[in-house]
């Protein structure tokens, strides 16, 4: 049996920053036995609730089912242990495959190298038995396989999602620098916003954190415009159980109010792809866009305010961000009474130059920036 099957065990990989909100959400769609580790969180679960996990979490980036934990001295261990497993499992010679992987403390000190012992153990395994091996797709393929060596001892994990969670599928337009789309989750989330007061983003960009507060509120799947799952994959998926199920969660999608969702941004580009990104979700055309500067916003009174500043992108090239970020502070103090604003700083020392005293300050990193999601109430 492999390892997943003999314990019913995975391994949900998510930011450290998320991992508070990432323990609750797995609960809610019905893991159990949580236990947090290095970049991520192993939880229990059945074959069912992989799939609603993978379907609906928001802040994970990939869910994987481990196949194999070994003790890897060197590369010659890793291939003929690879060579080993069934690959027929999850392959055909038809089918495409890509690896990622990762490299700690260990004899084997380089992540490419390793991935390519491993891509030859599978290569060959195939060729072996049929005269022929399955194709590598680095963009889409049909199956992911994670390798992580630590400390000389070798995990070899299957990716259940079918790539990065991330990328949920409506970002079809884009400006420079988004959001992550579980960054912009998060945001939501941290946020506590519910759709009891309206929601606006002044600085939309391209719609990521309209699009995902969208799908909290309206309760769309993160997997909805997935075509394809990893789990798939597994020798006991059932397609008839998946495709129930899926039914059953998308039956419960809910229309967006008119009103409560809005954003506007000073680029008419930003606002165009913002549109089409939006209108790719269910209930996408019910959000307000429009093309304007914050500043010609008469005023954004008793709502929520989430937004990630630009910080010098779709600026004037000779505009000050300190002096920027100031008049944002004022134009919040000045006409936005009633509300809690929300605003990312992916640069920390910004936010001394709003001129305003937060309530709430929570480290949220995006790639290699330090940031902050700070609250500011205007009463």
């Amino acid at each position: 049996m492999l390892e997943y099957q003999k314990t019913g065990r995975f391994f949900g990989m998510i930011a450290e920053d998320l991992k508070s909100i990432g323990v609750e959400e797995l609960r809610s769609l019905g893991a159990c036995e949580l236990k947090m580790a290095y970049r991520g969180i192993f939880f229990q679960c059945d074959i069912e609730t992989l799939y609603r996990i993978n379907y609906q979490v928001r802040f994970f980036s990939r869910i994987l089912a481990p196949i194999i934990t070994f003790d890897c001295h060197s590369d010659r261990y890793l291939y003929s242990t690879a060579r080993s497993i069934d690959w027929s499992l999850f392959l055909t010679p038809d089918s495409t495959f890509a690896i990622f992987s990762s490299v700690h403390d260990s004899n084997i000190n380089h992540s490419q190298y390793a991935a390519l012992k491993l891509k030859d153990a599978i290569a060959d395994w195939f060729m072996d038995r049929d005269g022929r091996r399955p194709d590598i797709d680095t963009i889409c393929p049909d199956l992911w396989i994670g390798l992580r060596i630590f400390r000389n001892r070798a995990y070899i994990r299957l990716d259940t999602s079918g790539g990065s969670m991330h990328r949920r599928g409506y970002r079809e337009q884009s400006v420079e620098a988004p959001m992550q789309e579980t960054l912009a989750a998060a945001l939501v989330e941290f946020s506590g916003w519910d759709g009891s007061t309206p929601l606006y983003d002044p600085f939309c960009g391209s719609g990521t954190i309209l699009c995902e507060a969208l799908m909290k509120y309206c309760r769309i799947p993160s997997g909805y415009l997935r075509q394809r799952f990893g789990f798939e994959n597994l020798p006991e998926f059932d397609r008839e159980q998946w495709k129930i199920l899926r039914k059953s969660i998308n039956s419960r999608i809910r229309k967006l109010p008119e009103g409560l969702i809005a954003g506007s941004d000073i680029s008419r580009e930003a606002v165009n792809a913002a549109s089409c990104n939006c209108s790719l979700l269910p209930s996408g055309d019910r959000i307000n866009l429009k093309t304007a500067p914050y500043i010609n916003i008469d005023e954004l009174k008793n709502m929520t305010i989430i937004s990630n500043p630009p910080y010098g992108l779709r600026l004037r090239s000779n505009e000050n961000m300190g002096g920027f970020m100031k008049e944002f502070g004022d134009f919040l103090k000045q006409r936005c009474s009633g509300t809690r604003a929300w605003v990312y700083f992916g640069k920390r020392k910004l936010i001394k130059s709003m001129g305003l005293k937060s309530s709430i300050k929570i480290p949220l990193h995006n790639g290699k920036l330090d940031g902050r999601l700070v609250l500011y109430e205007m009463y």
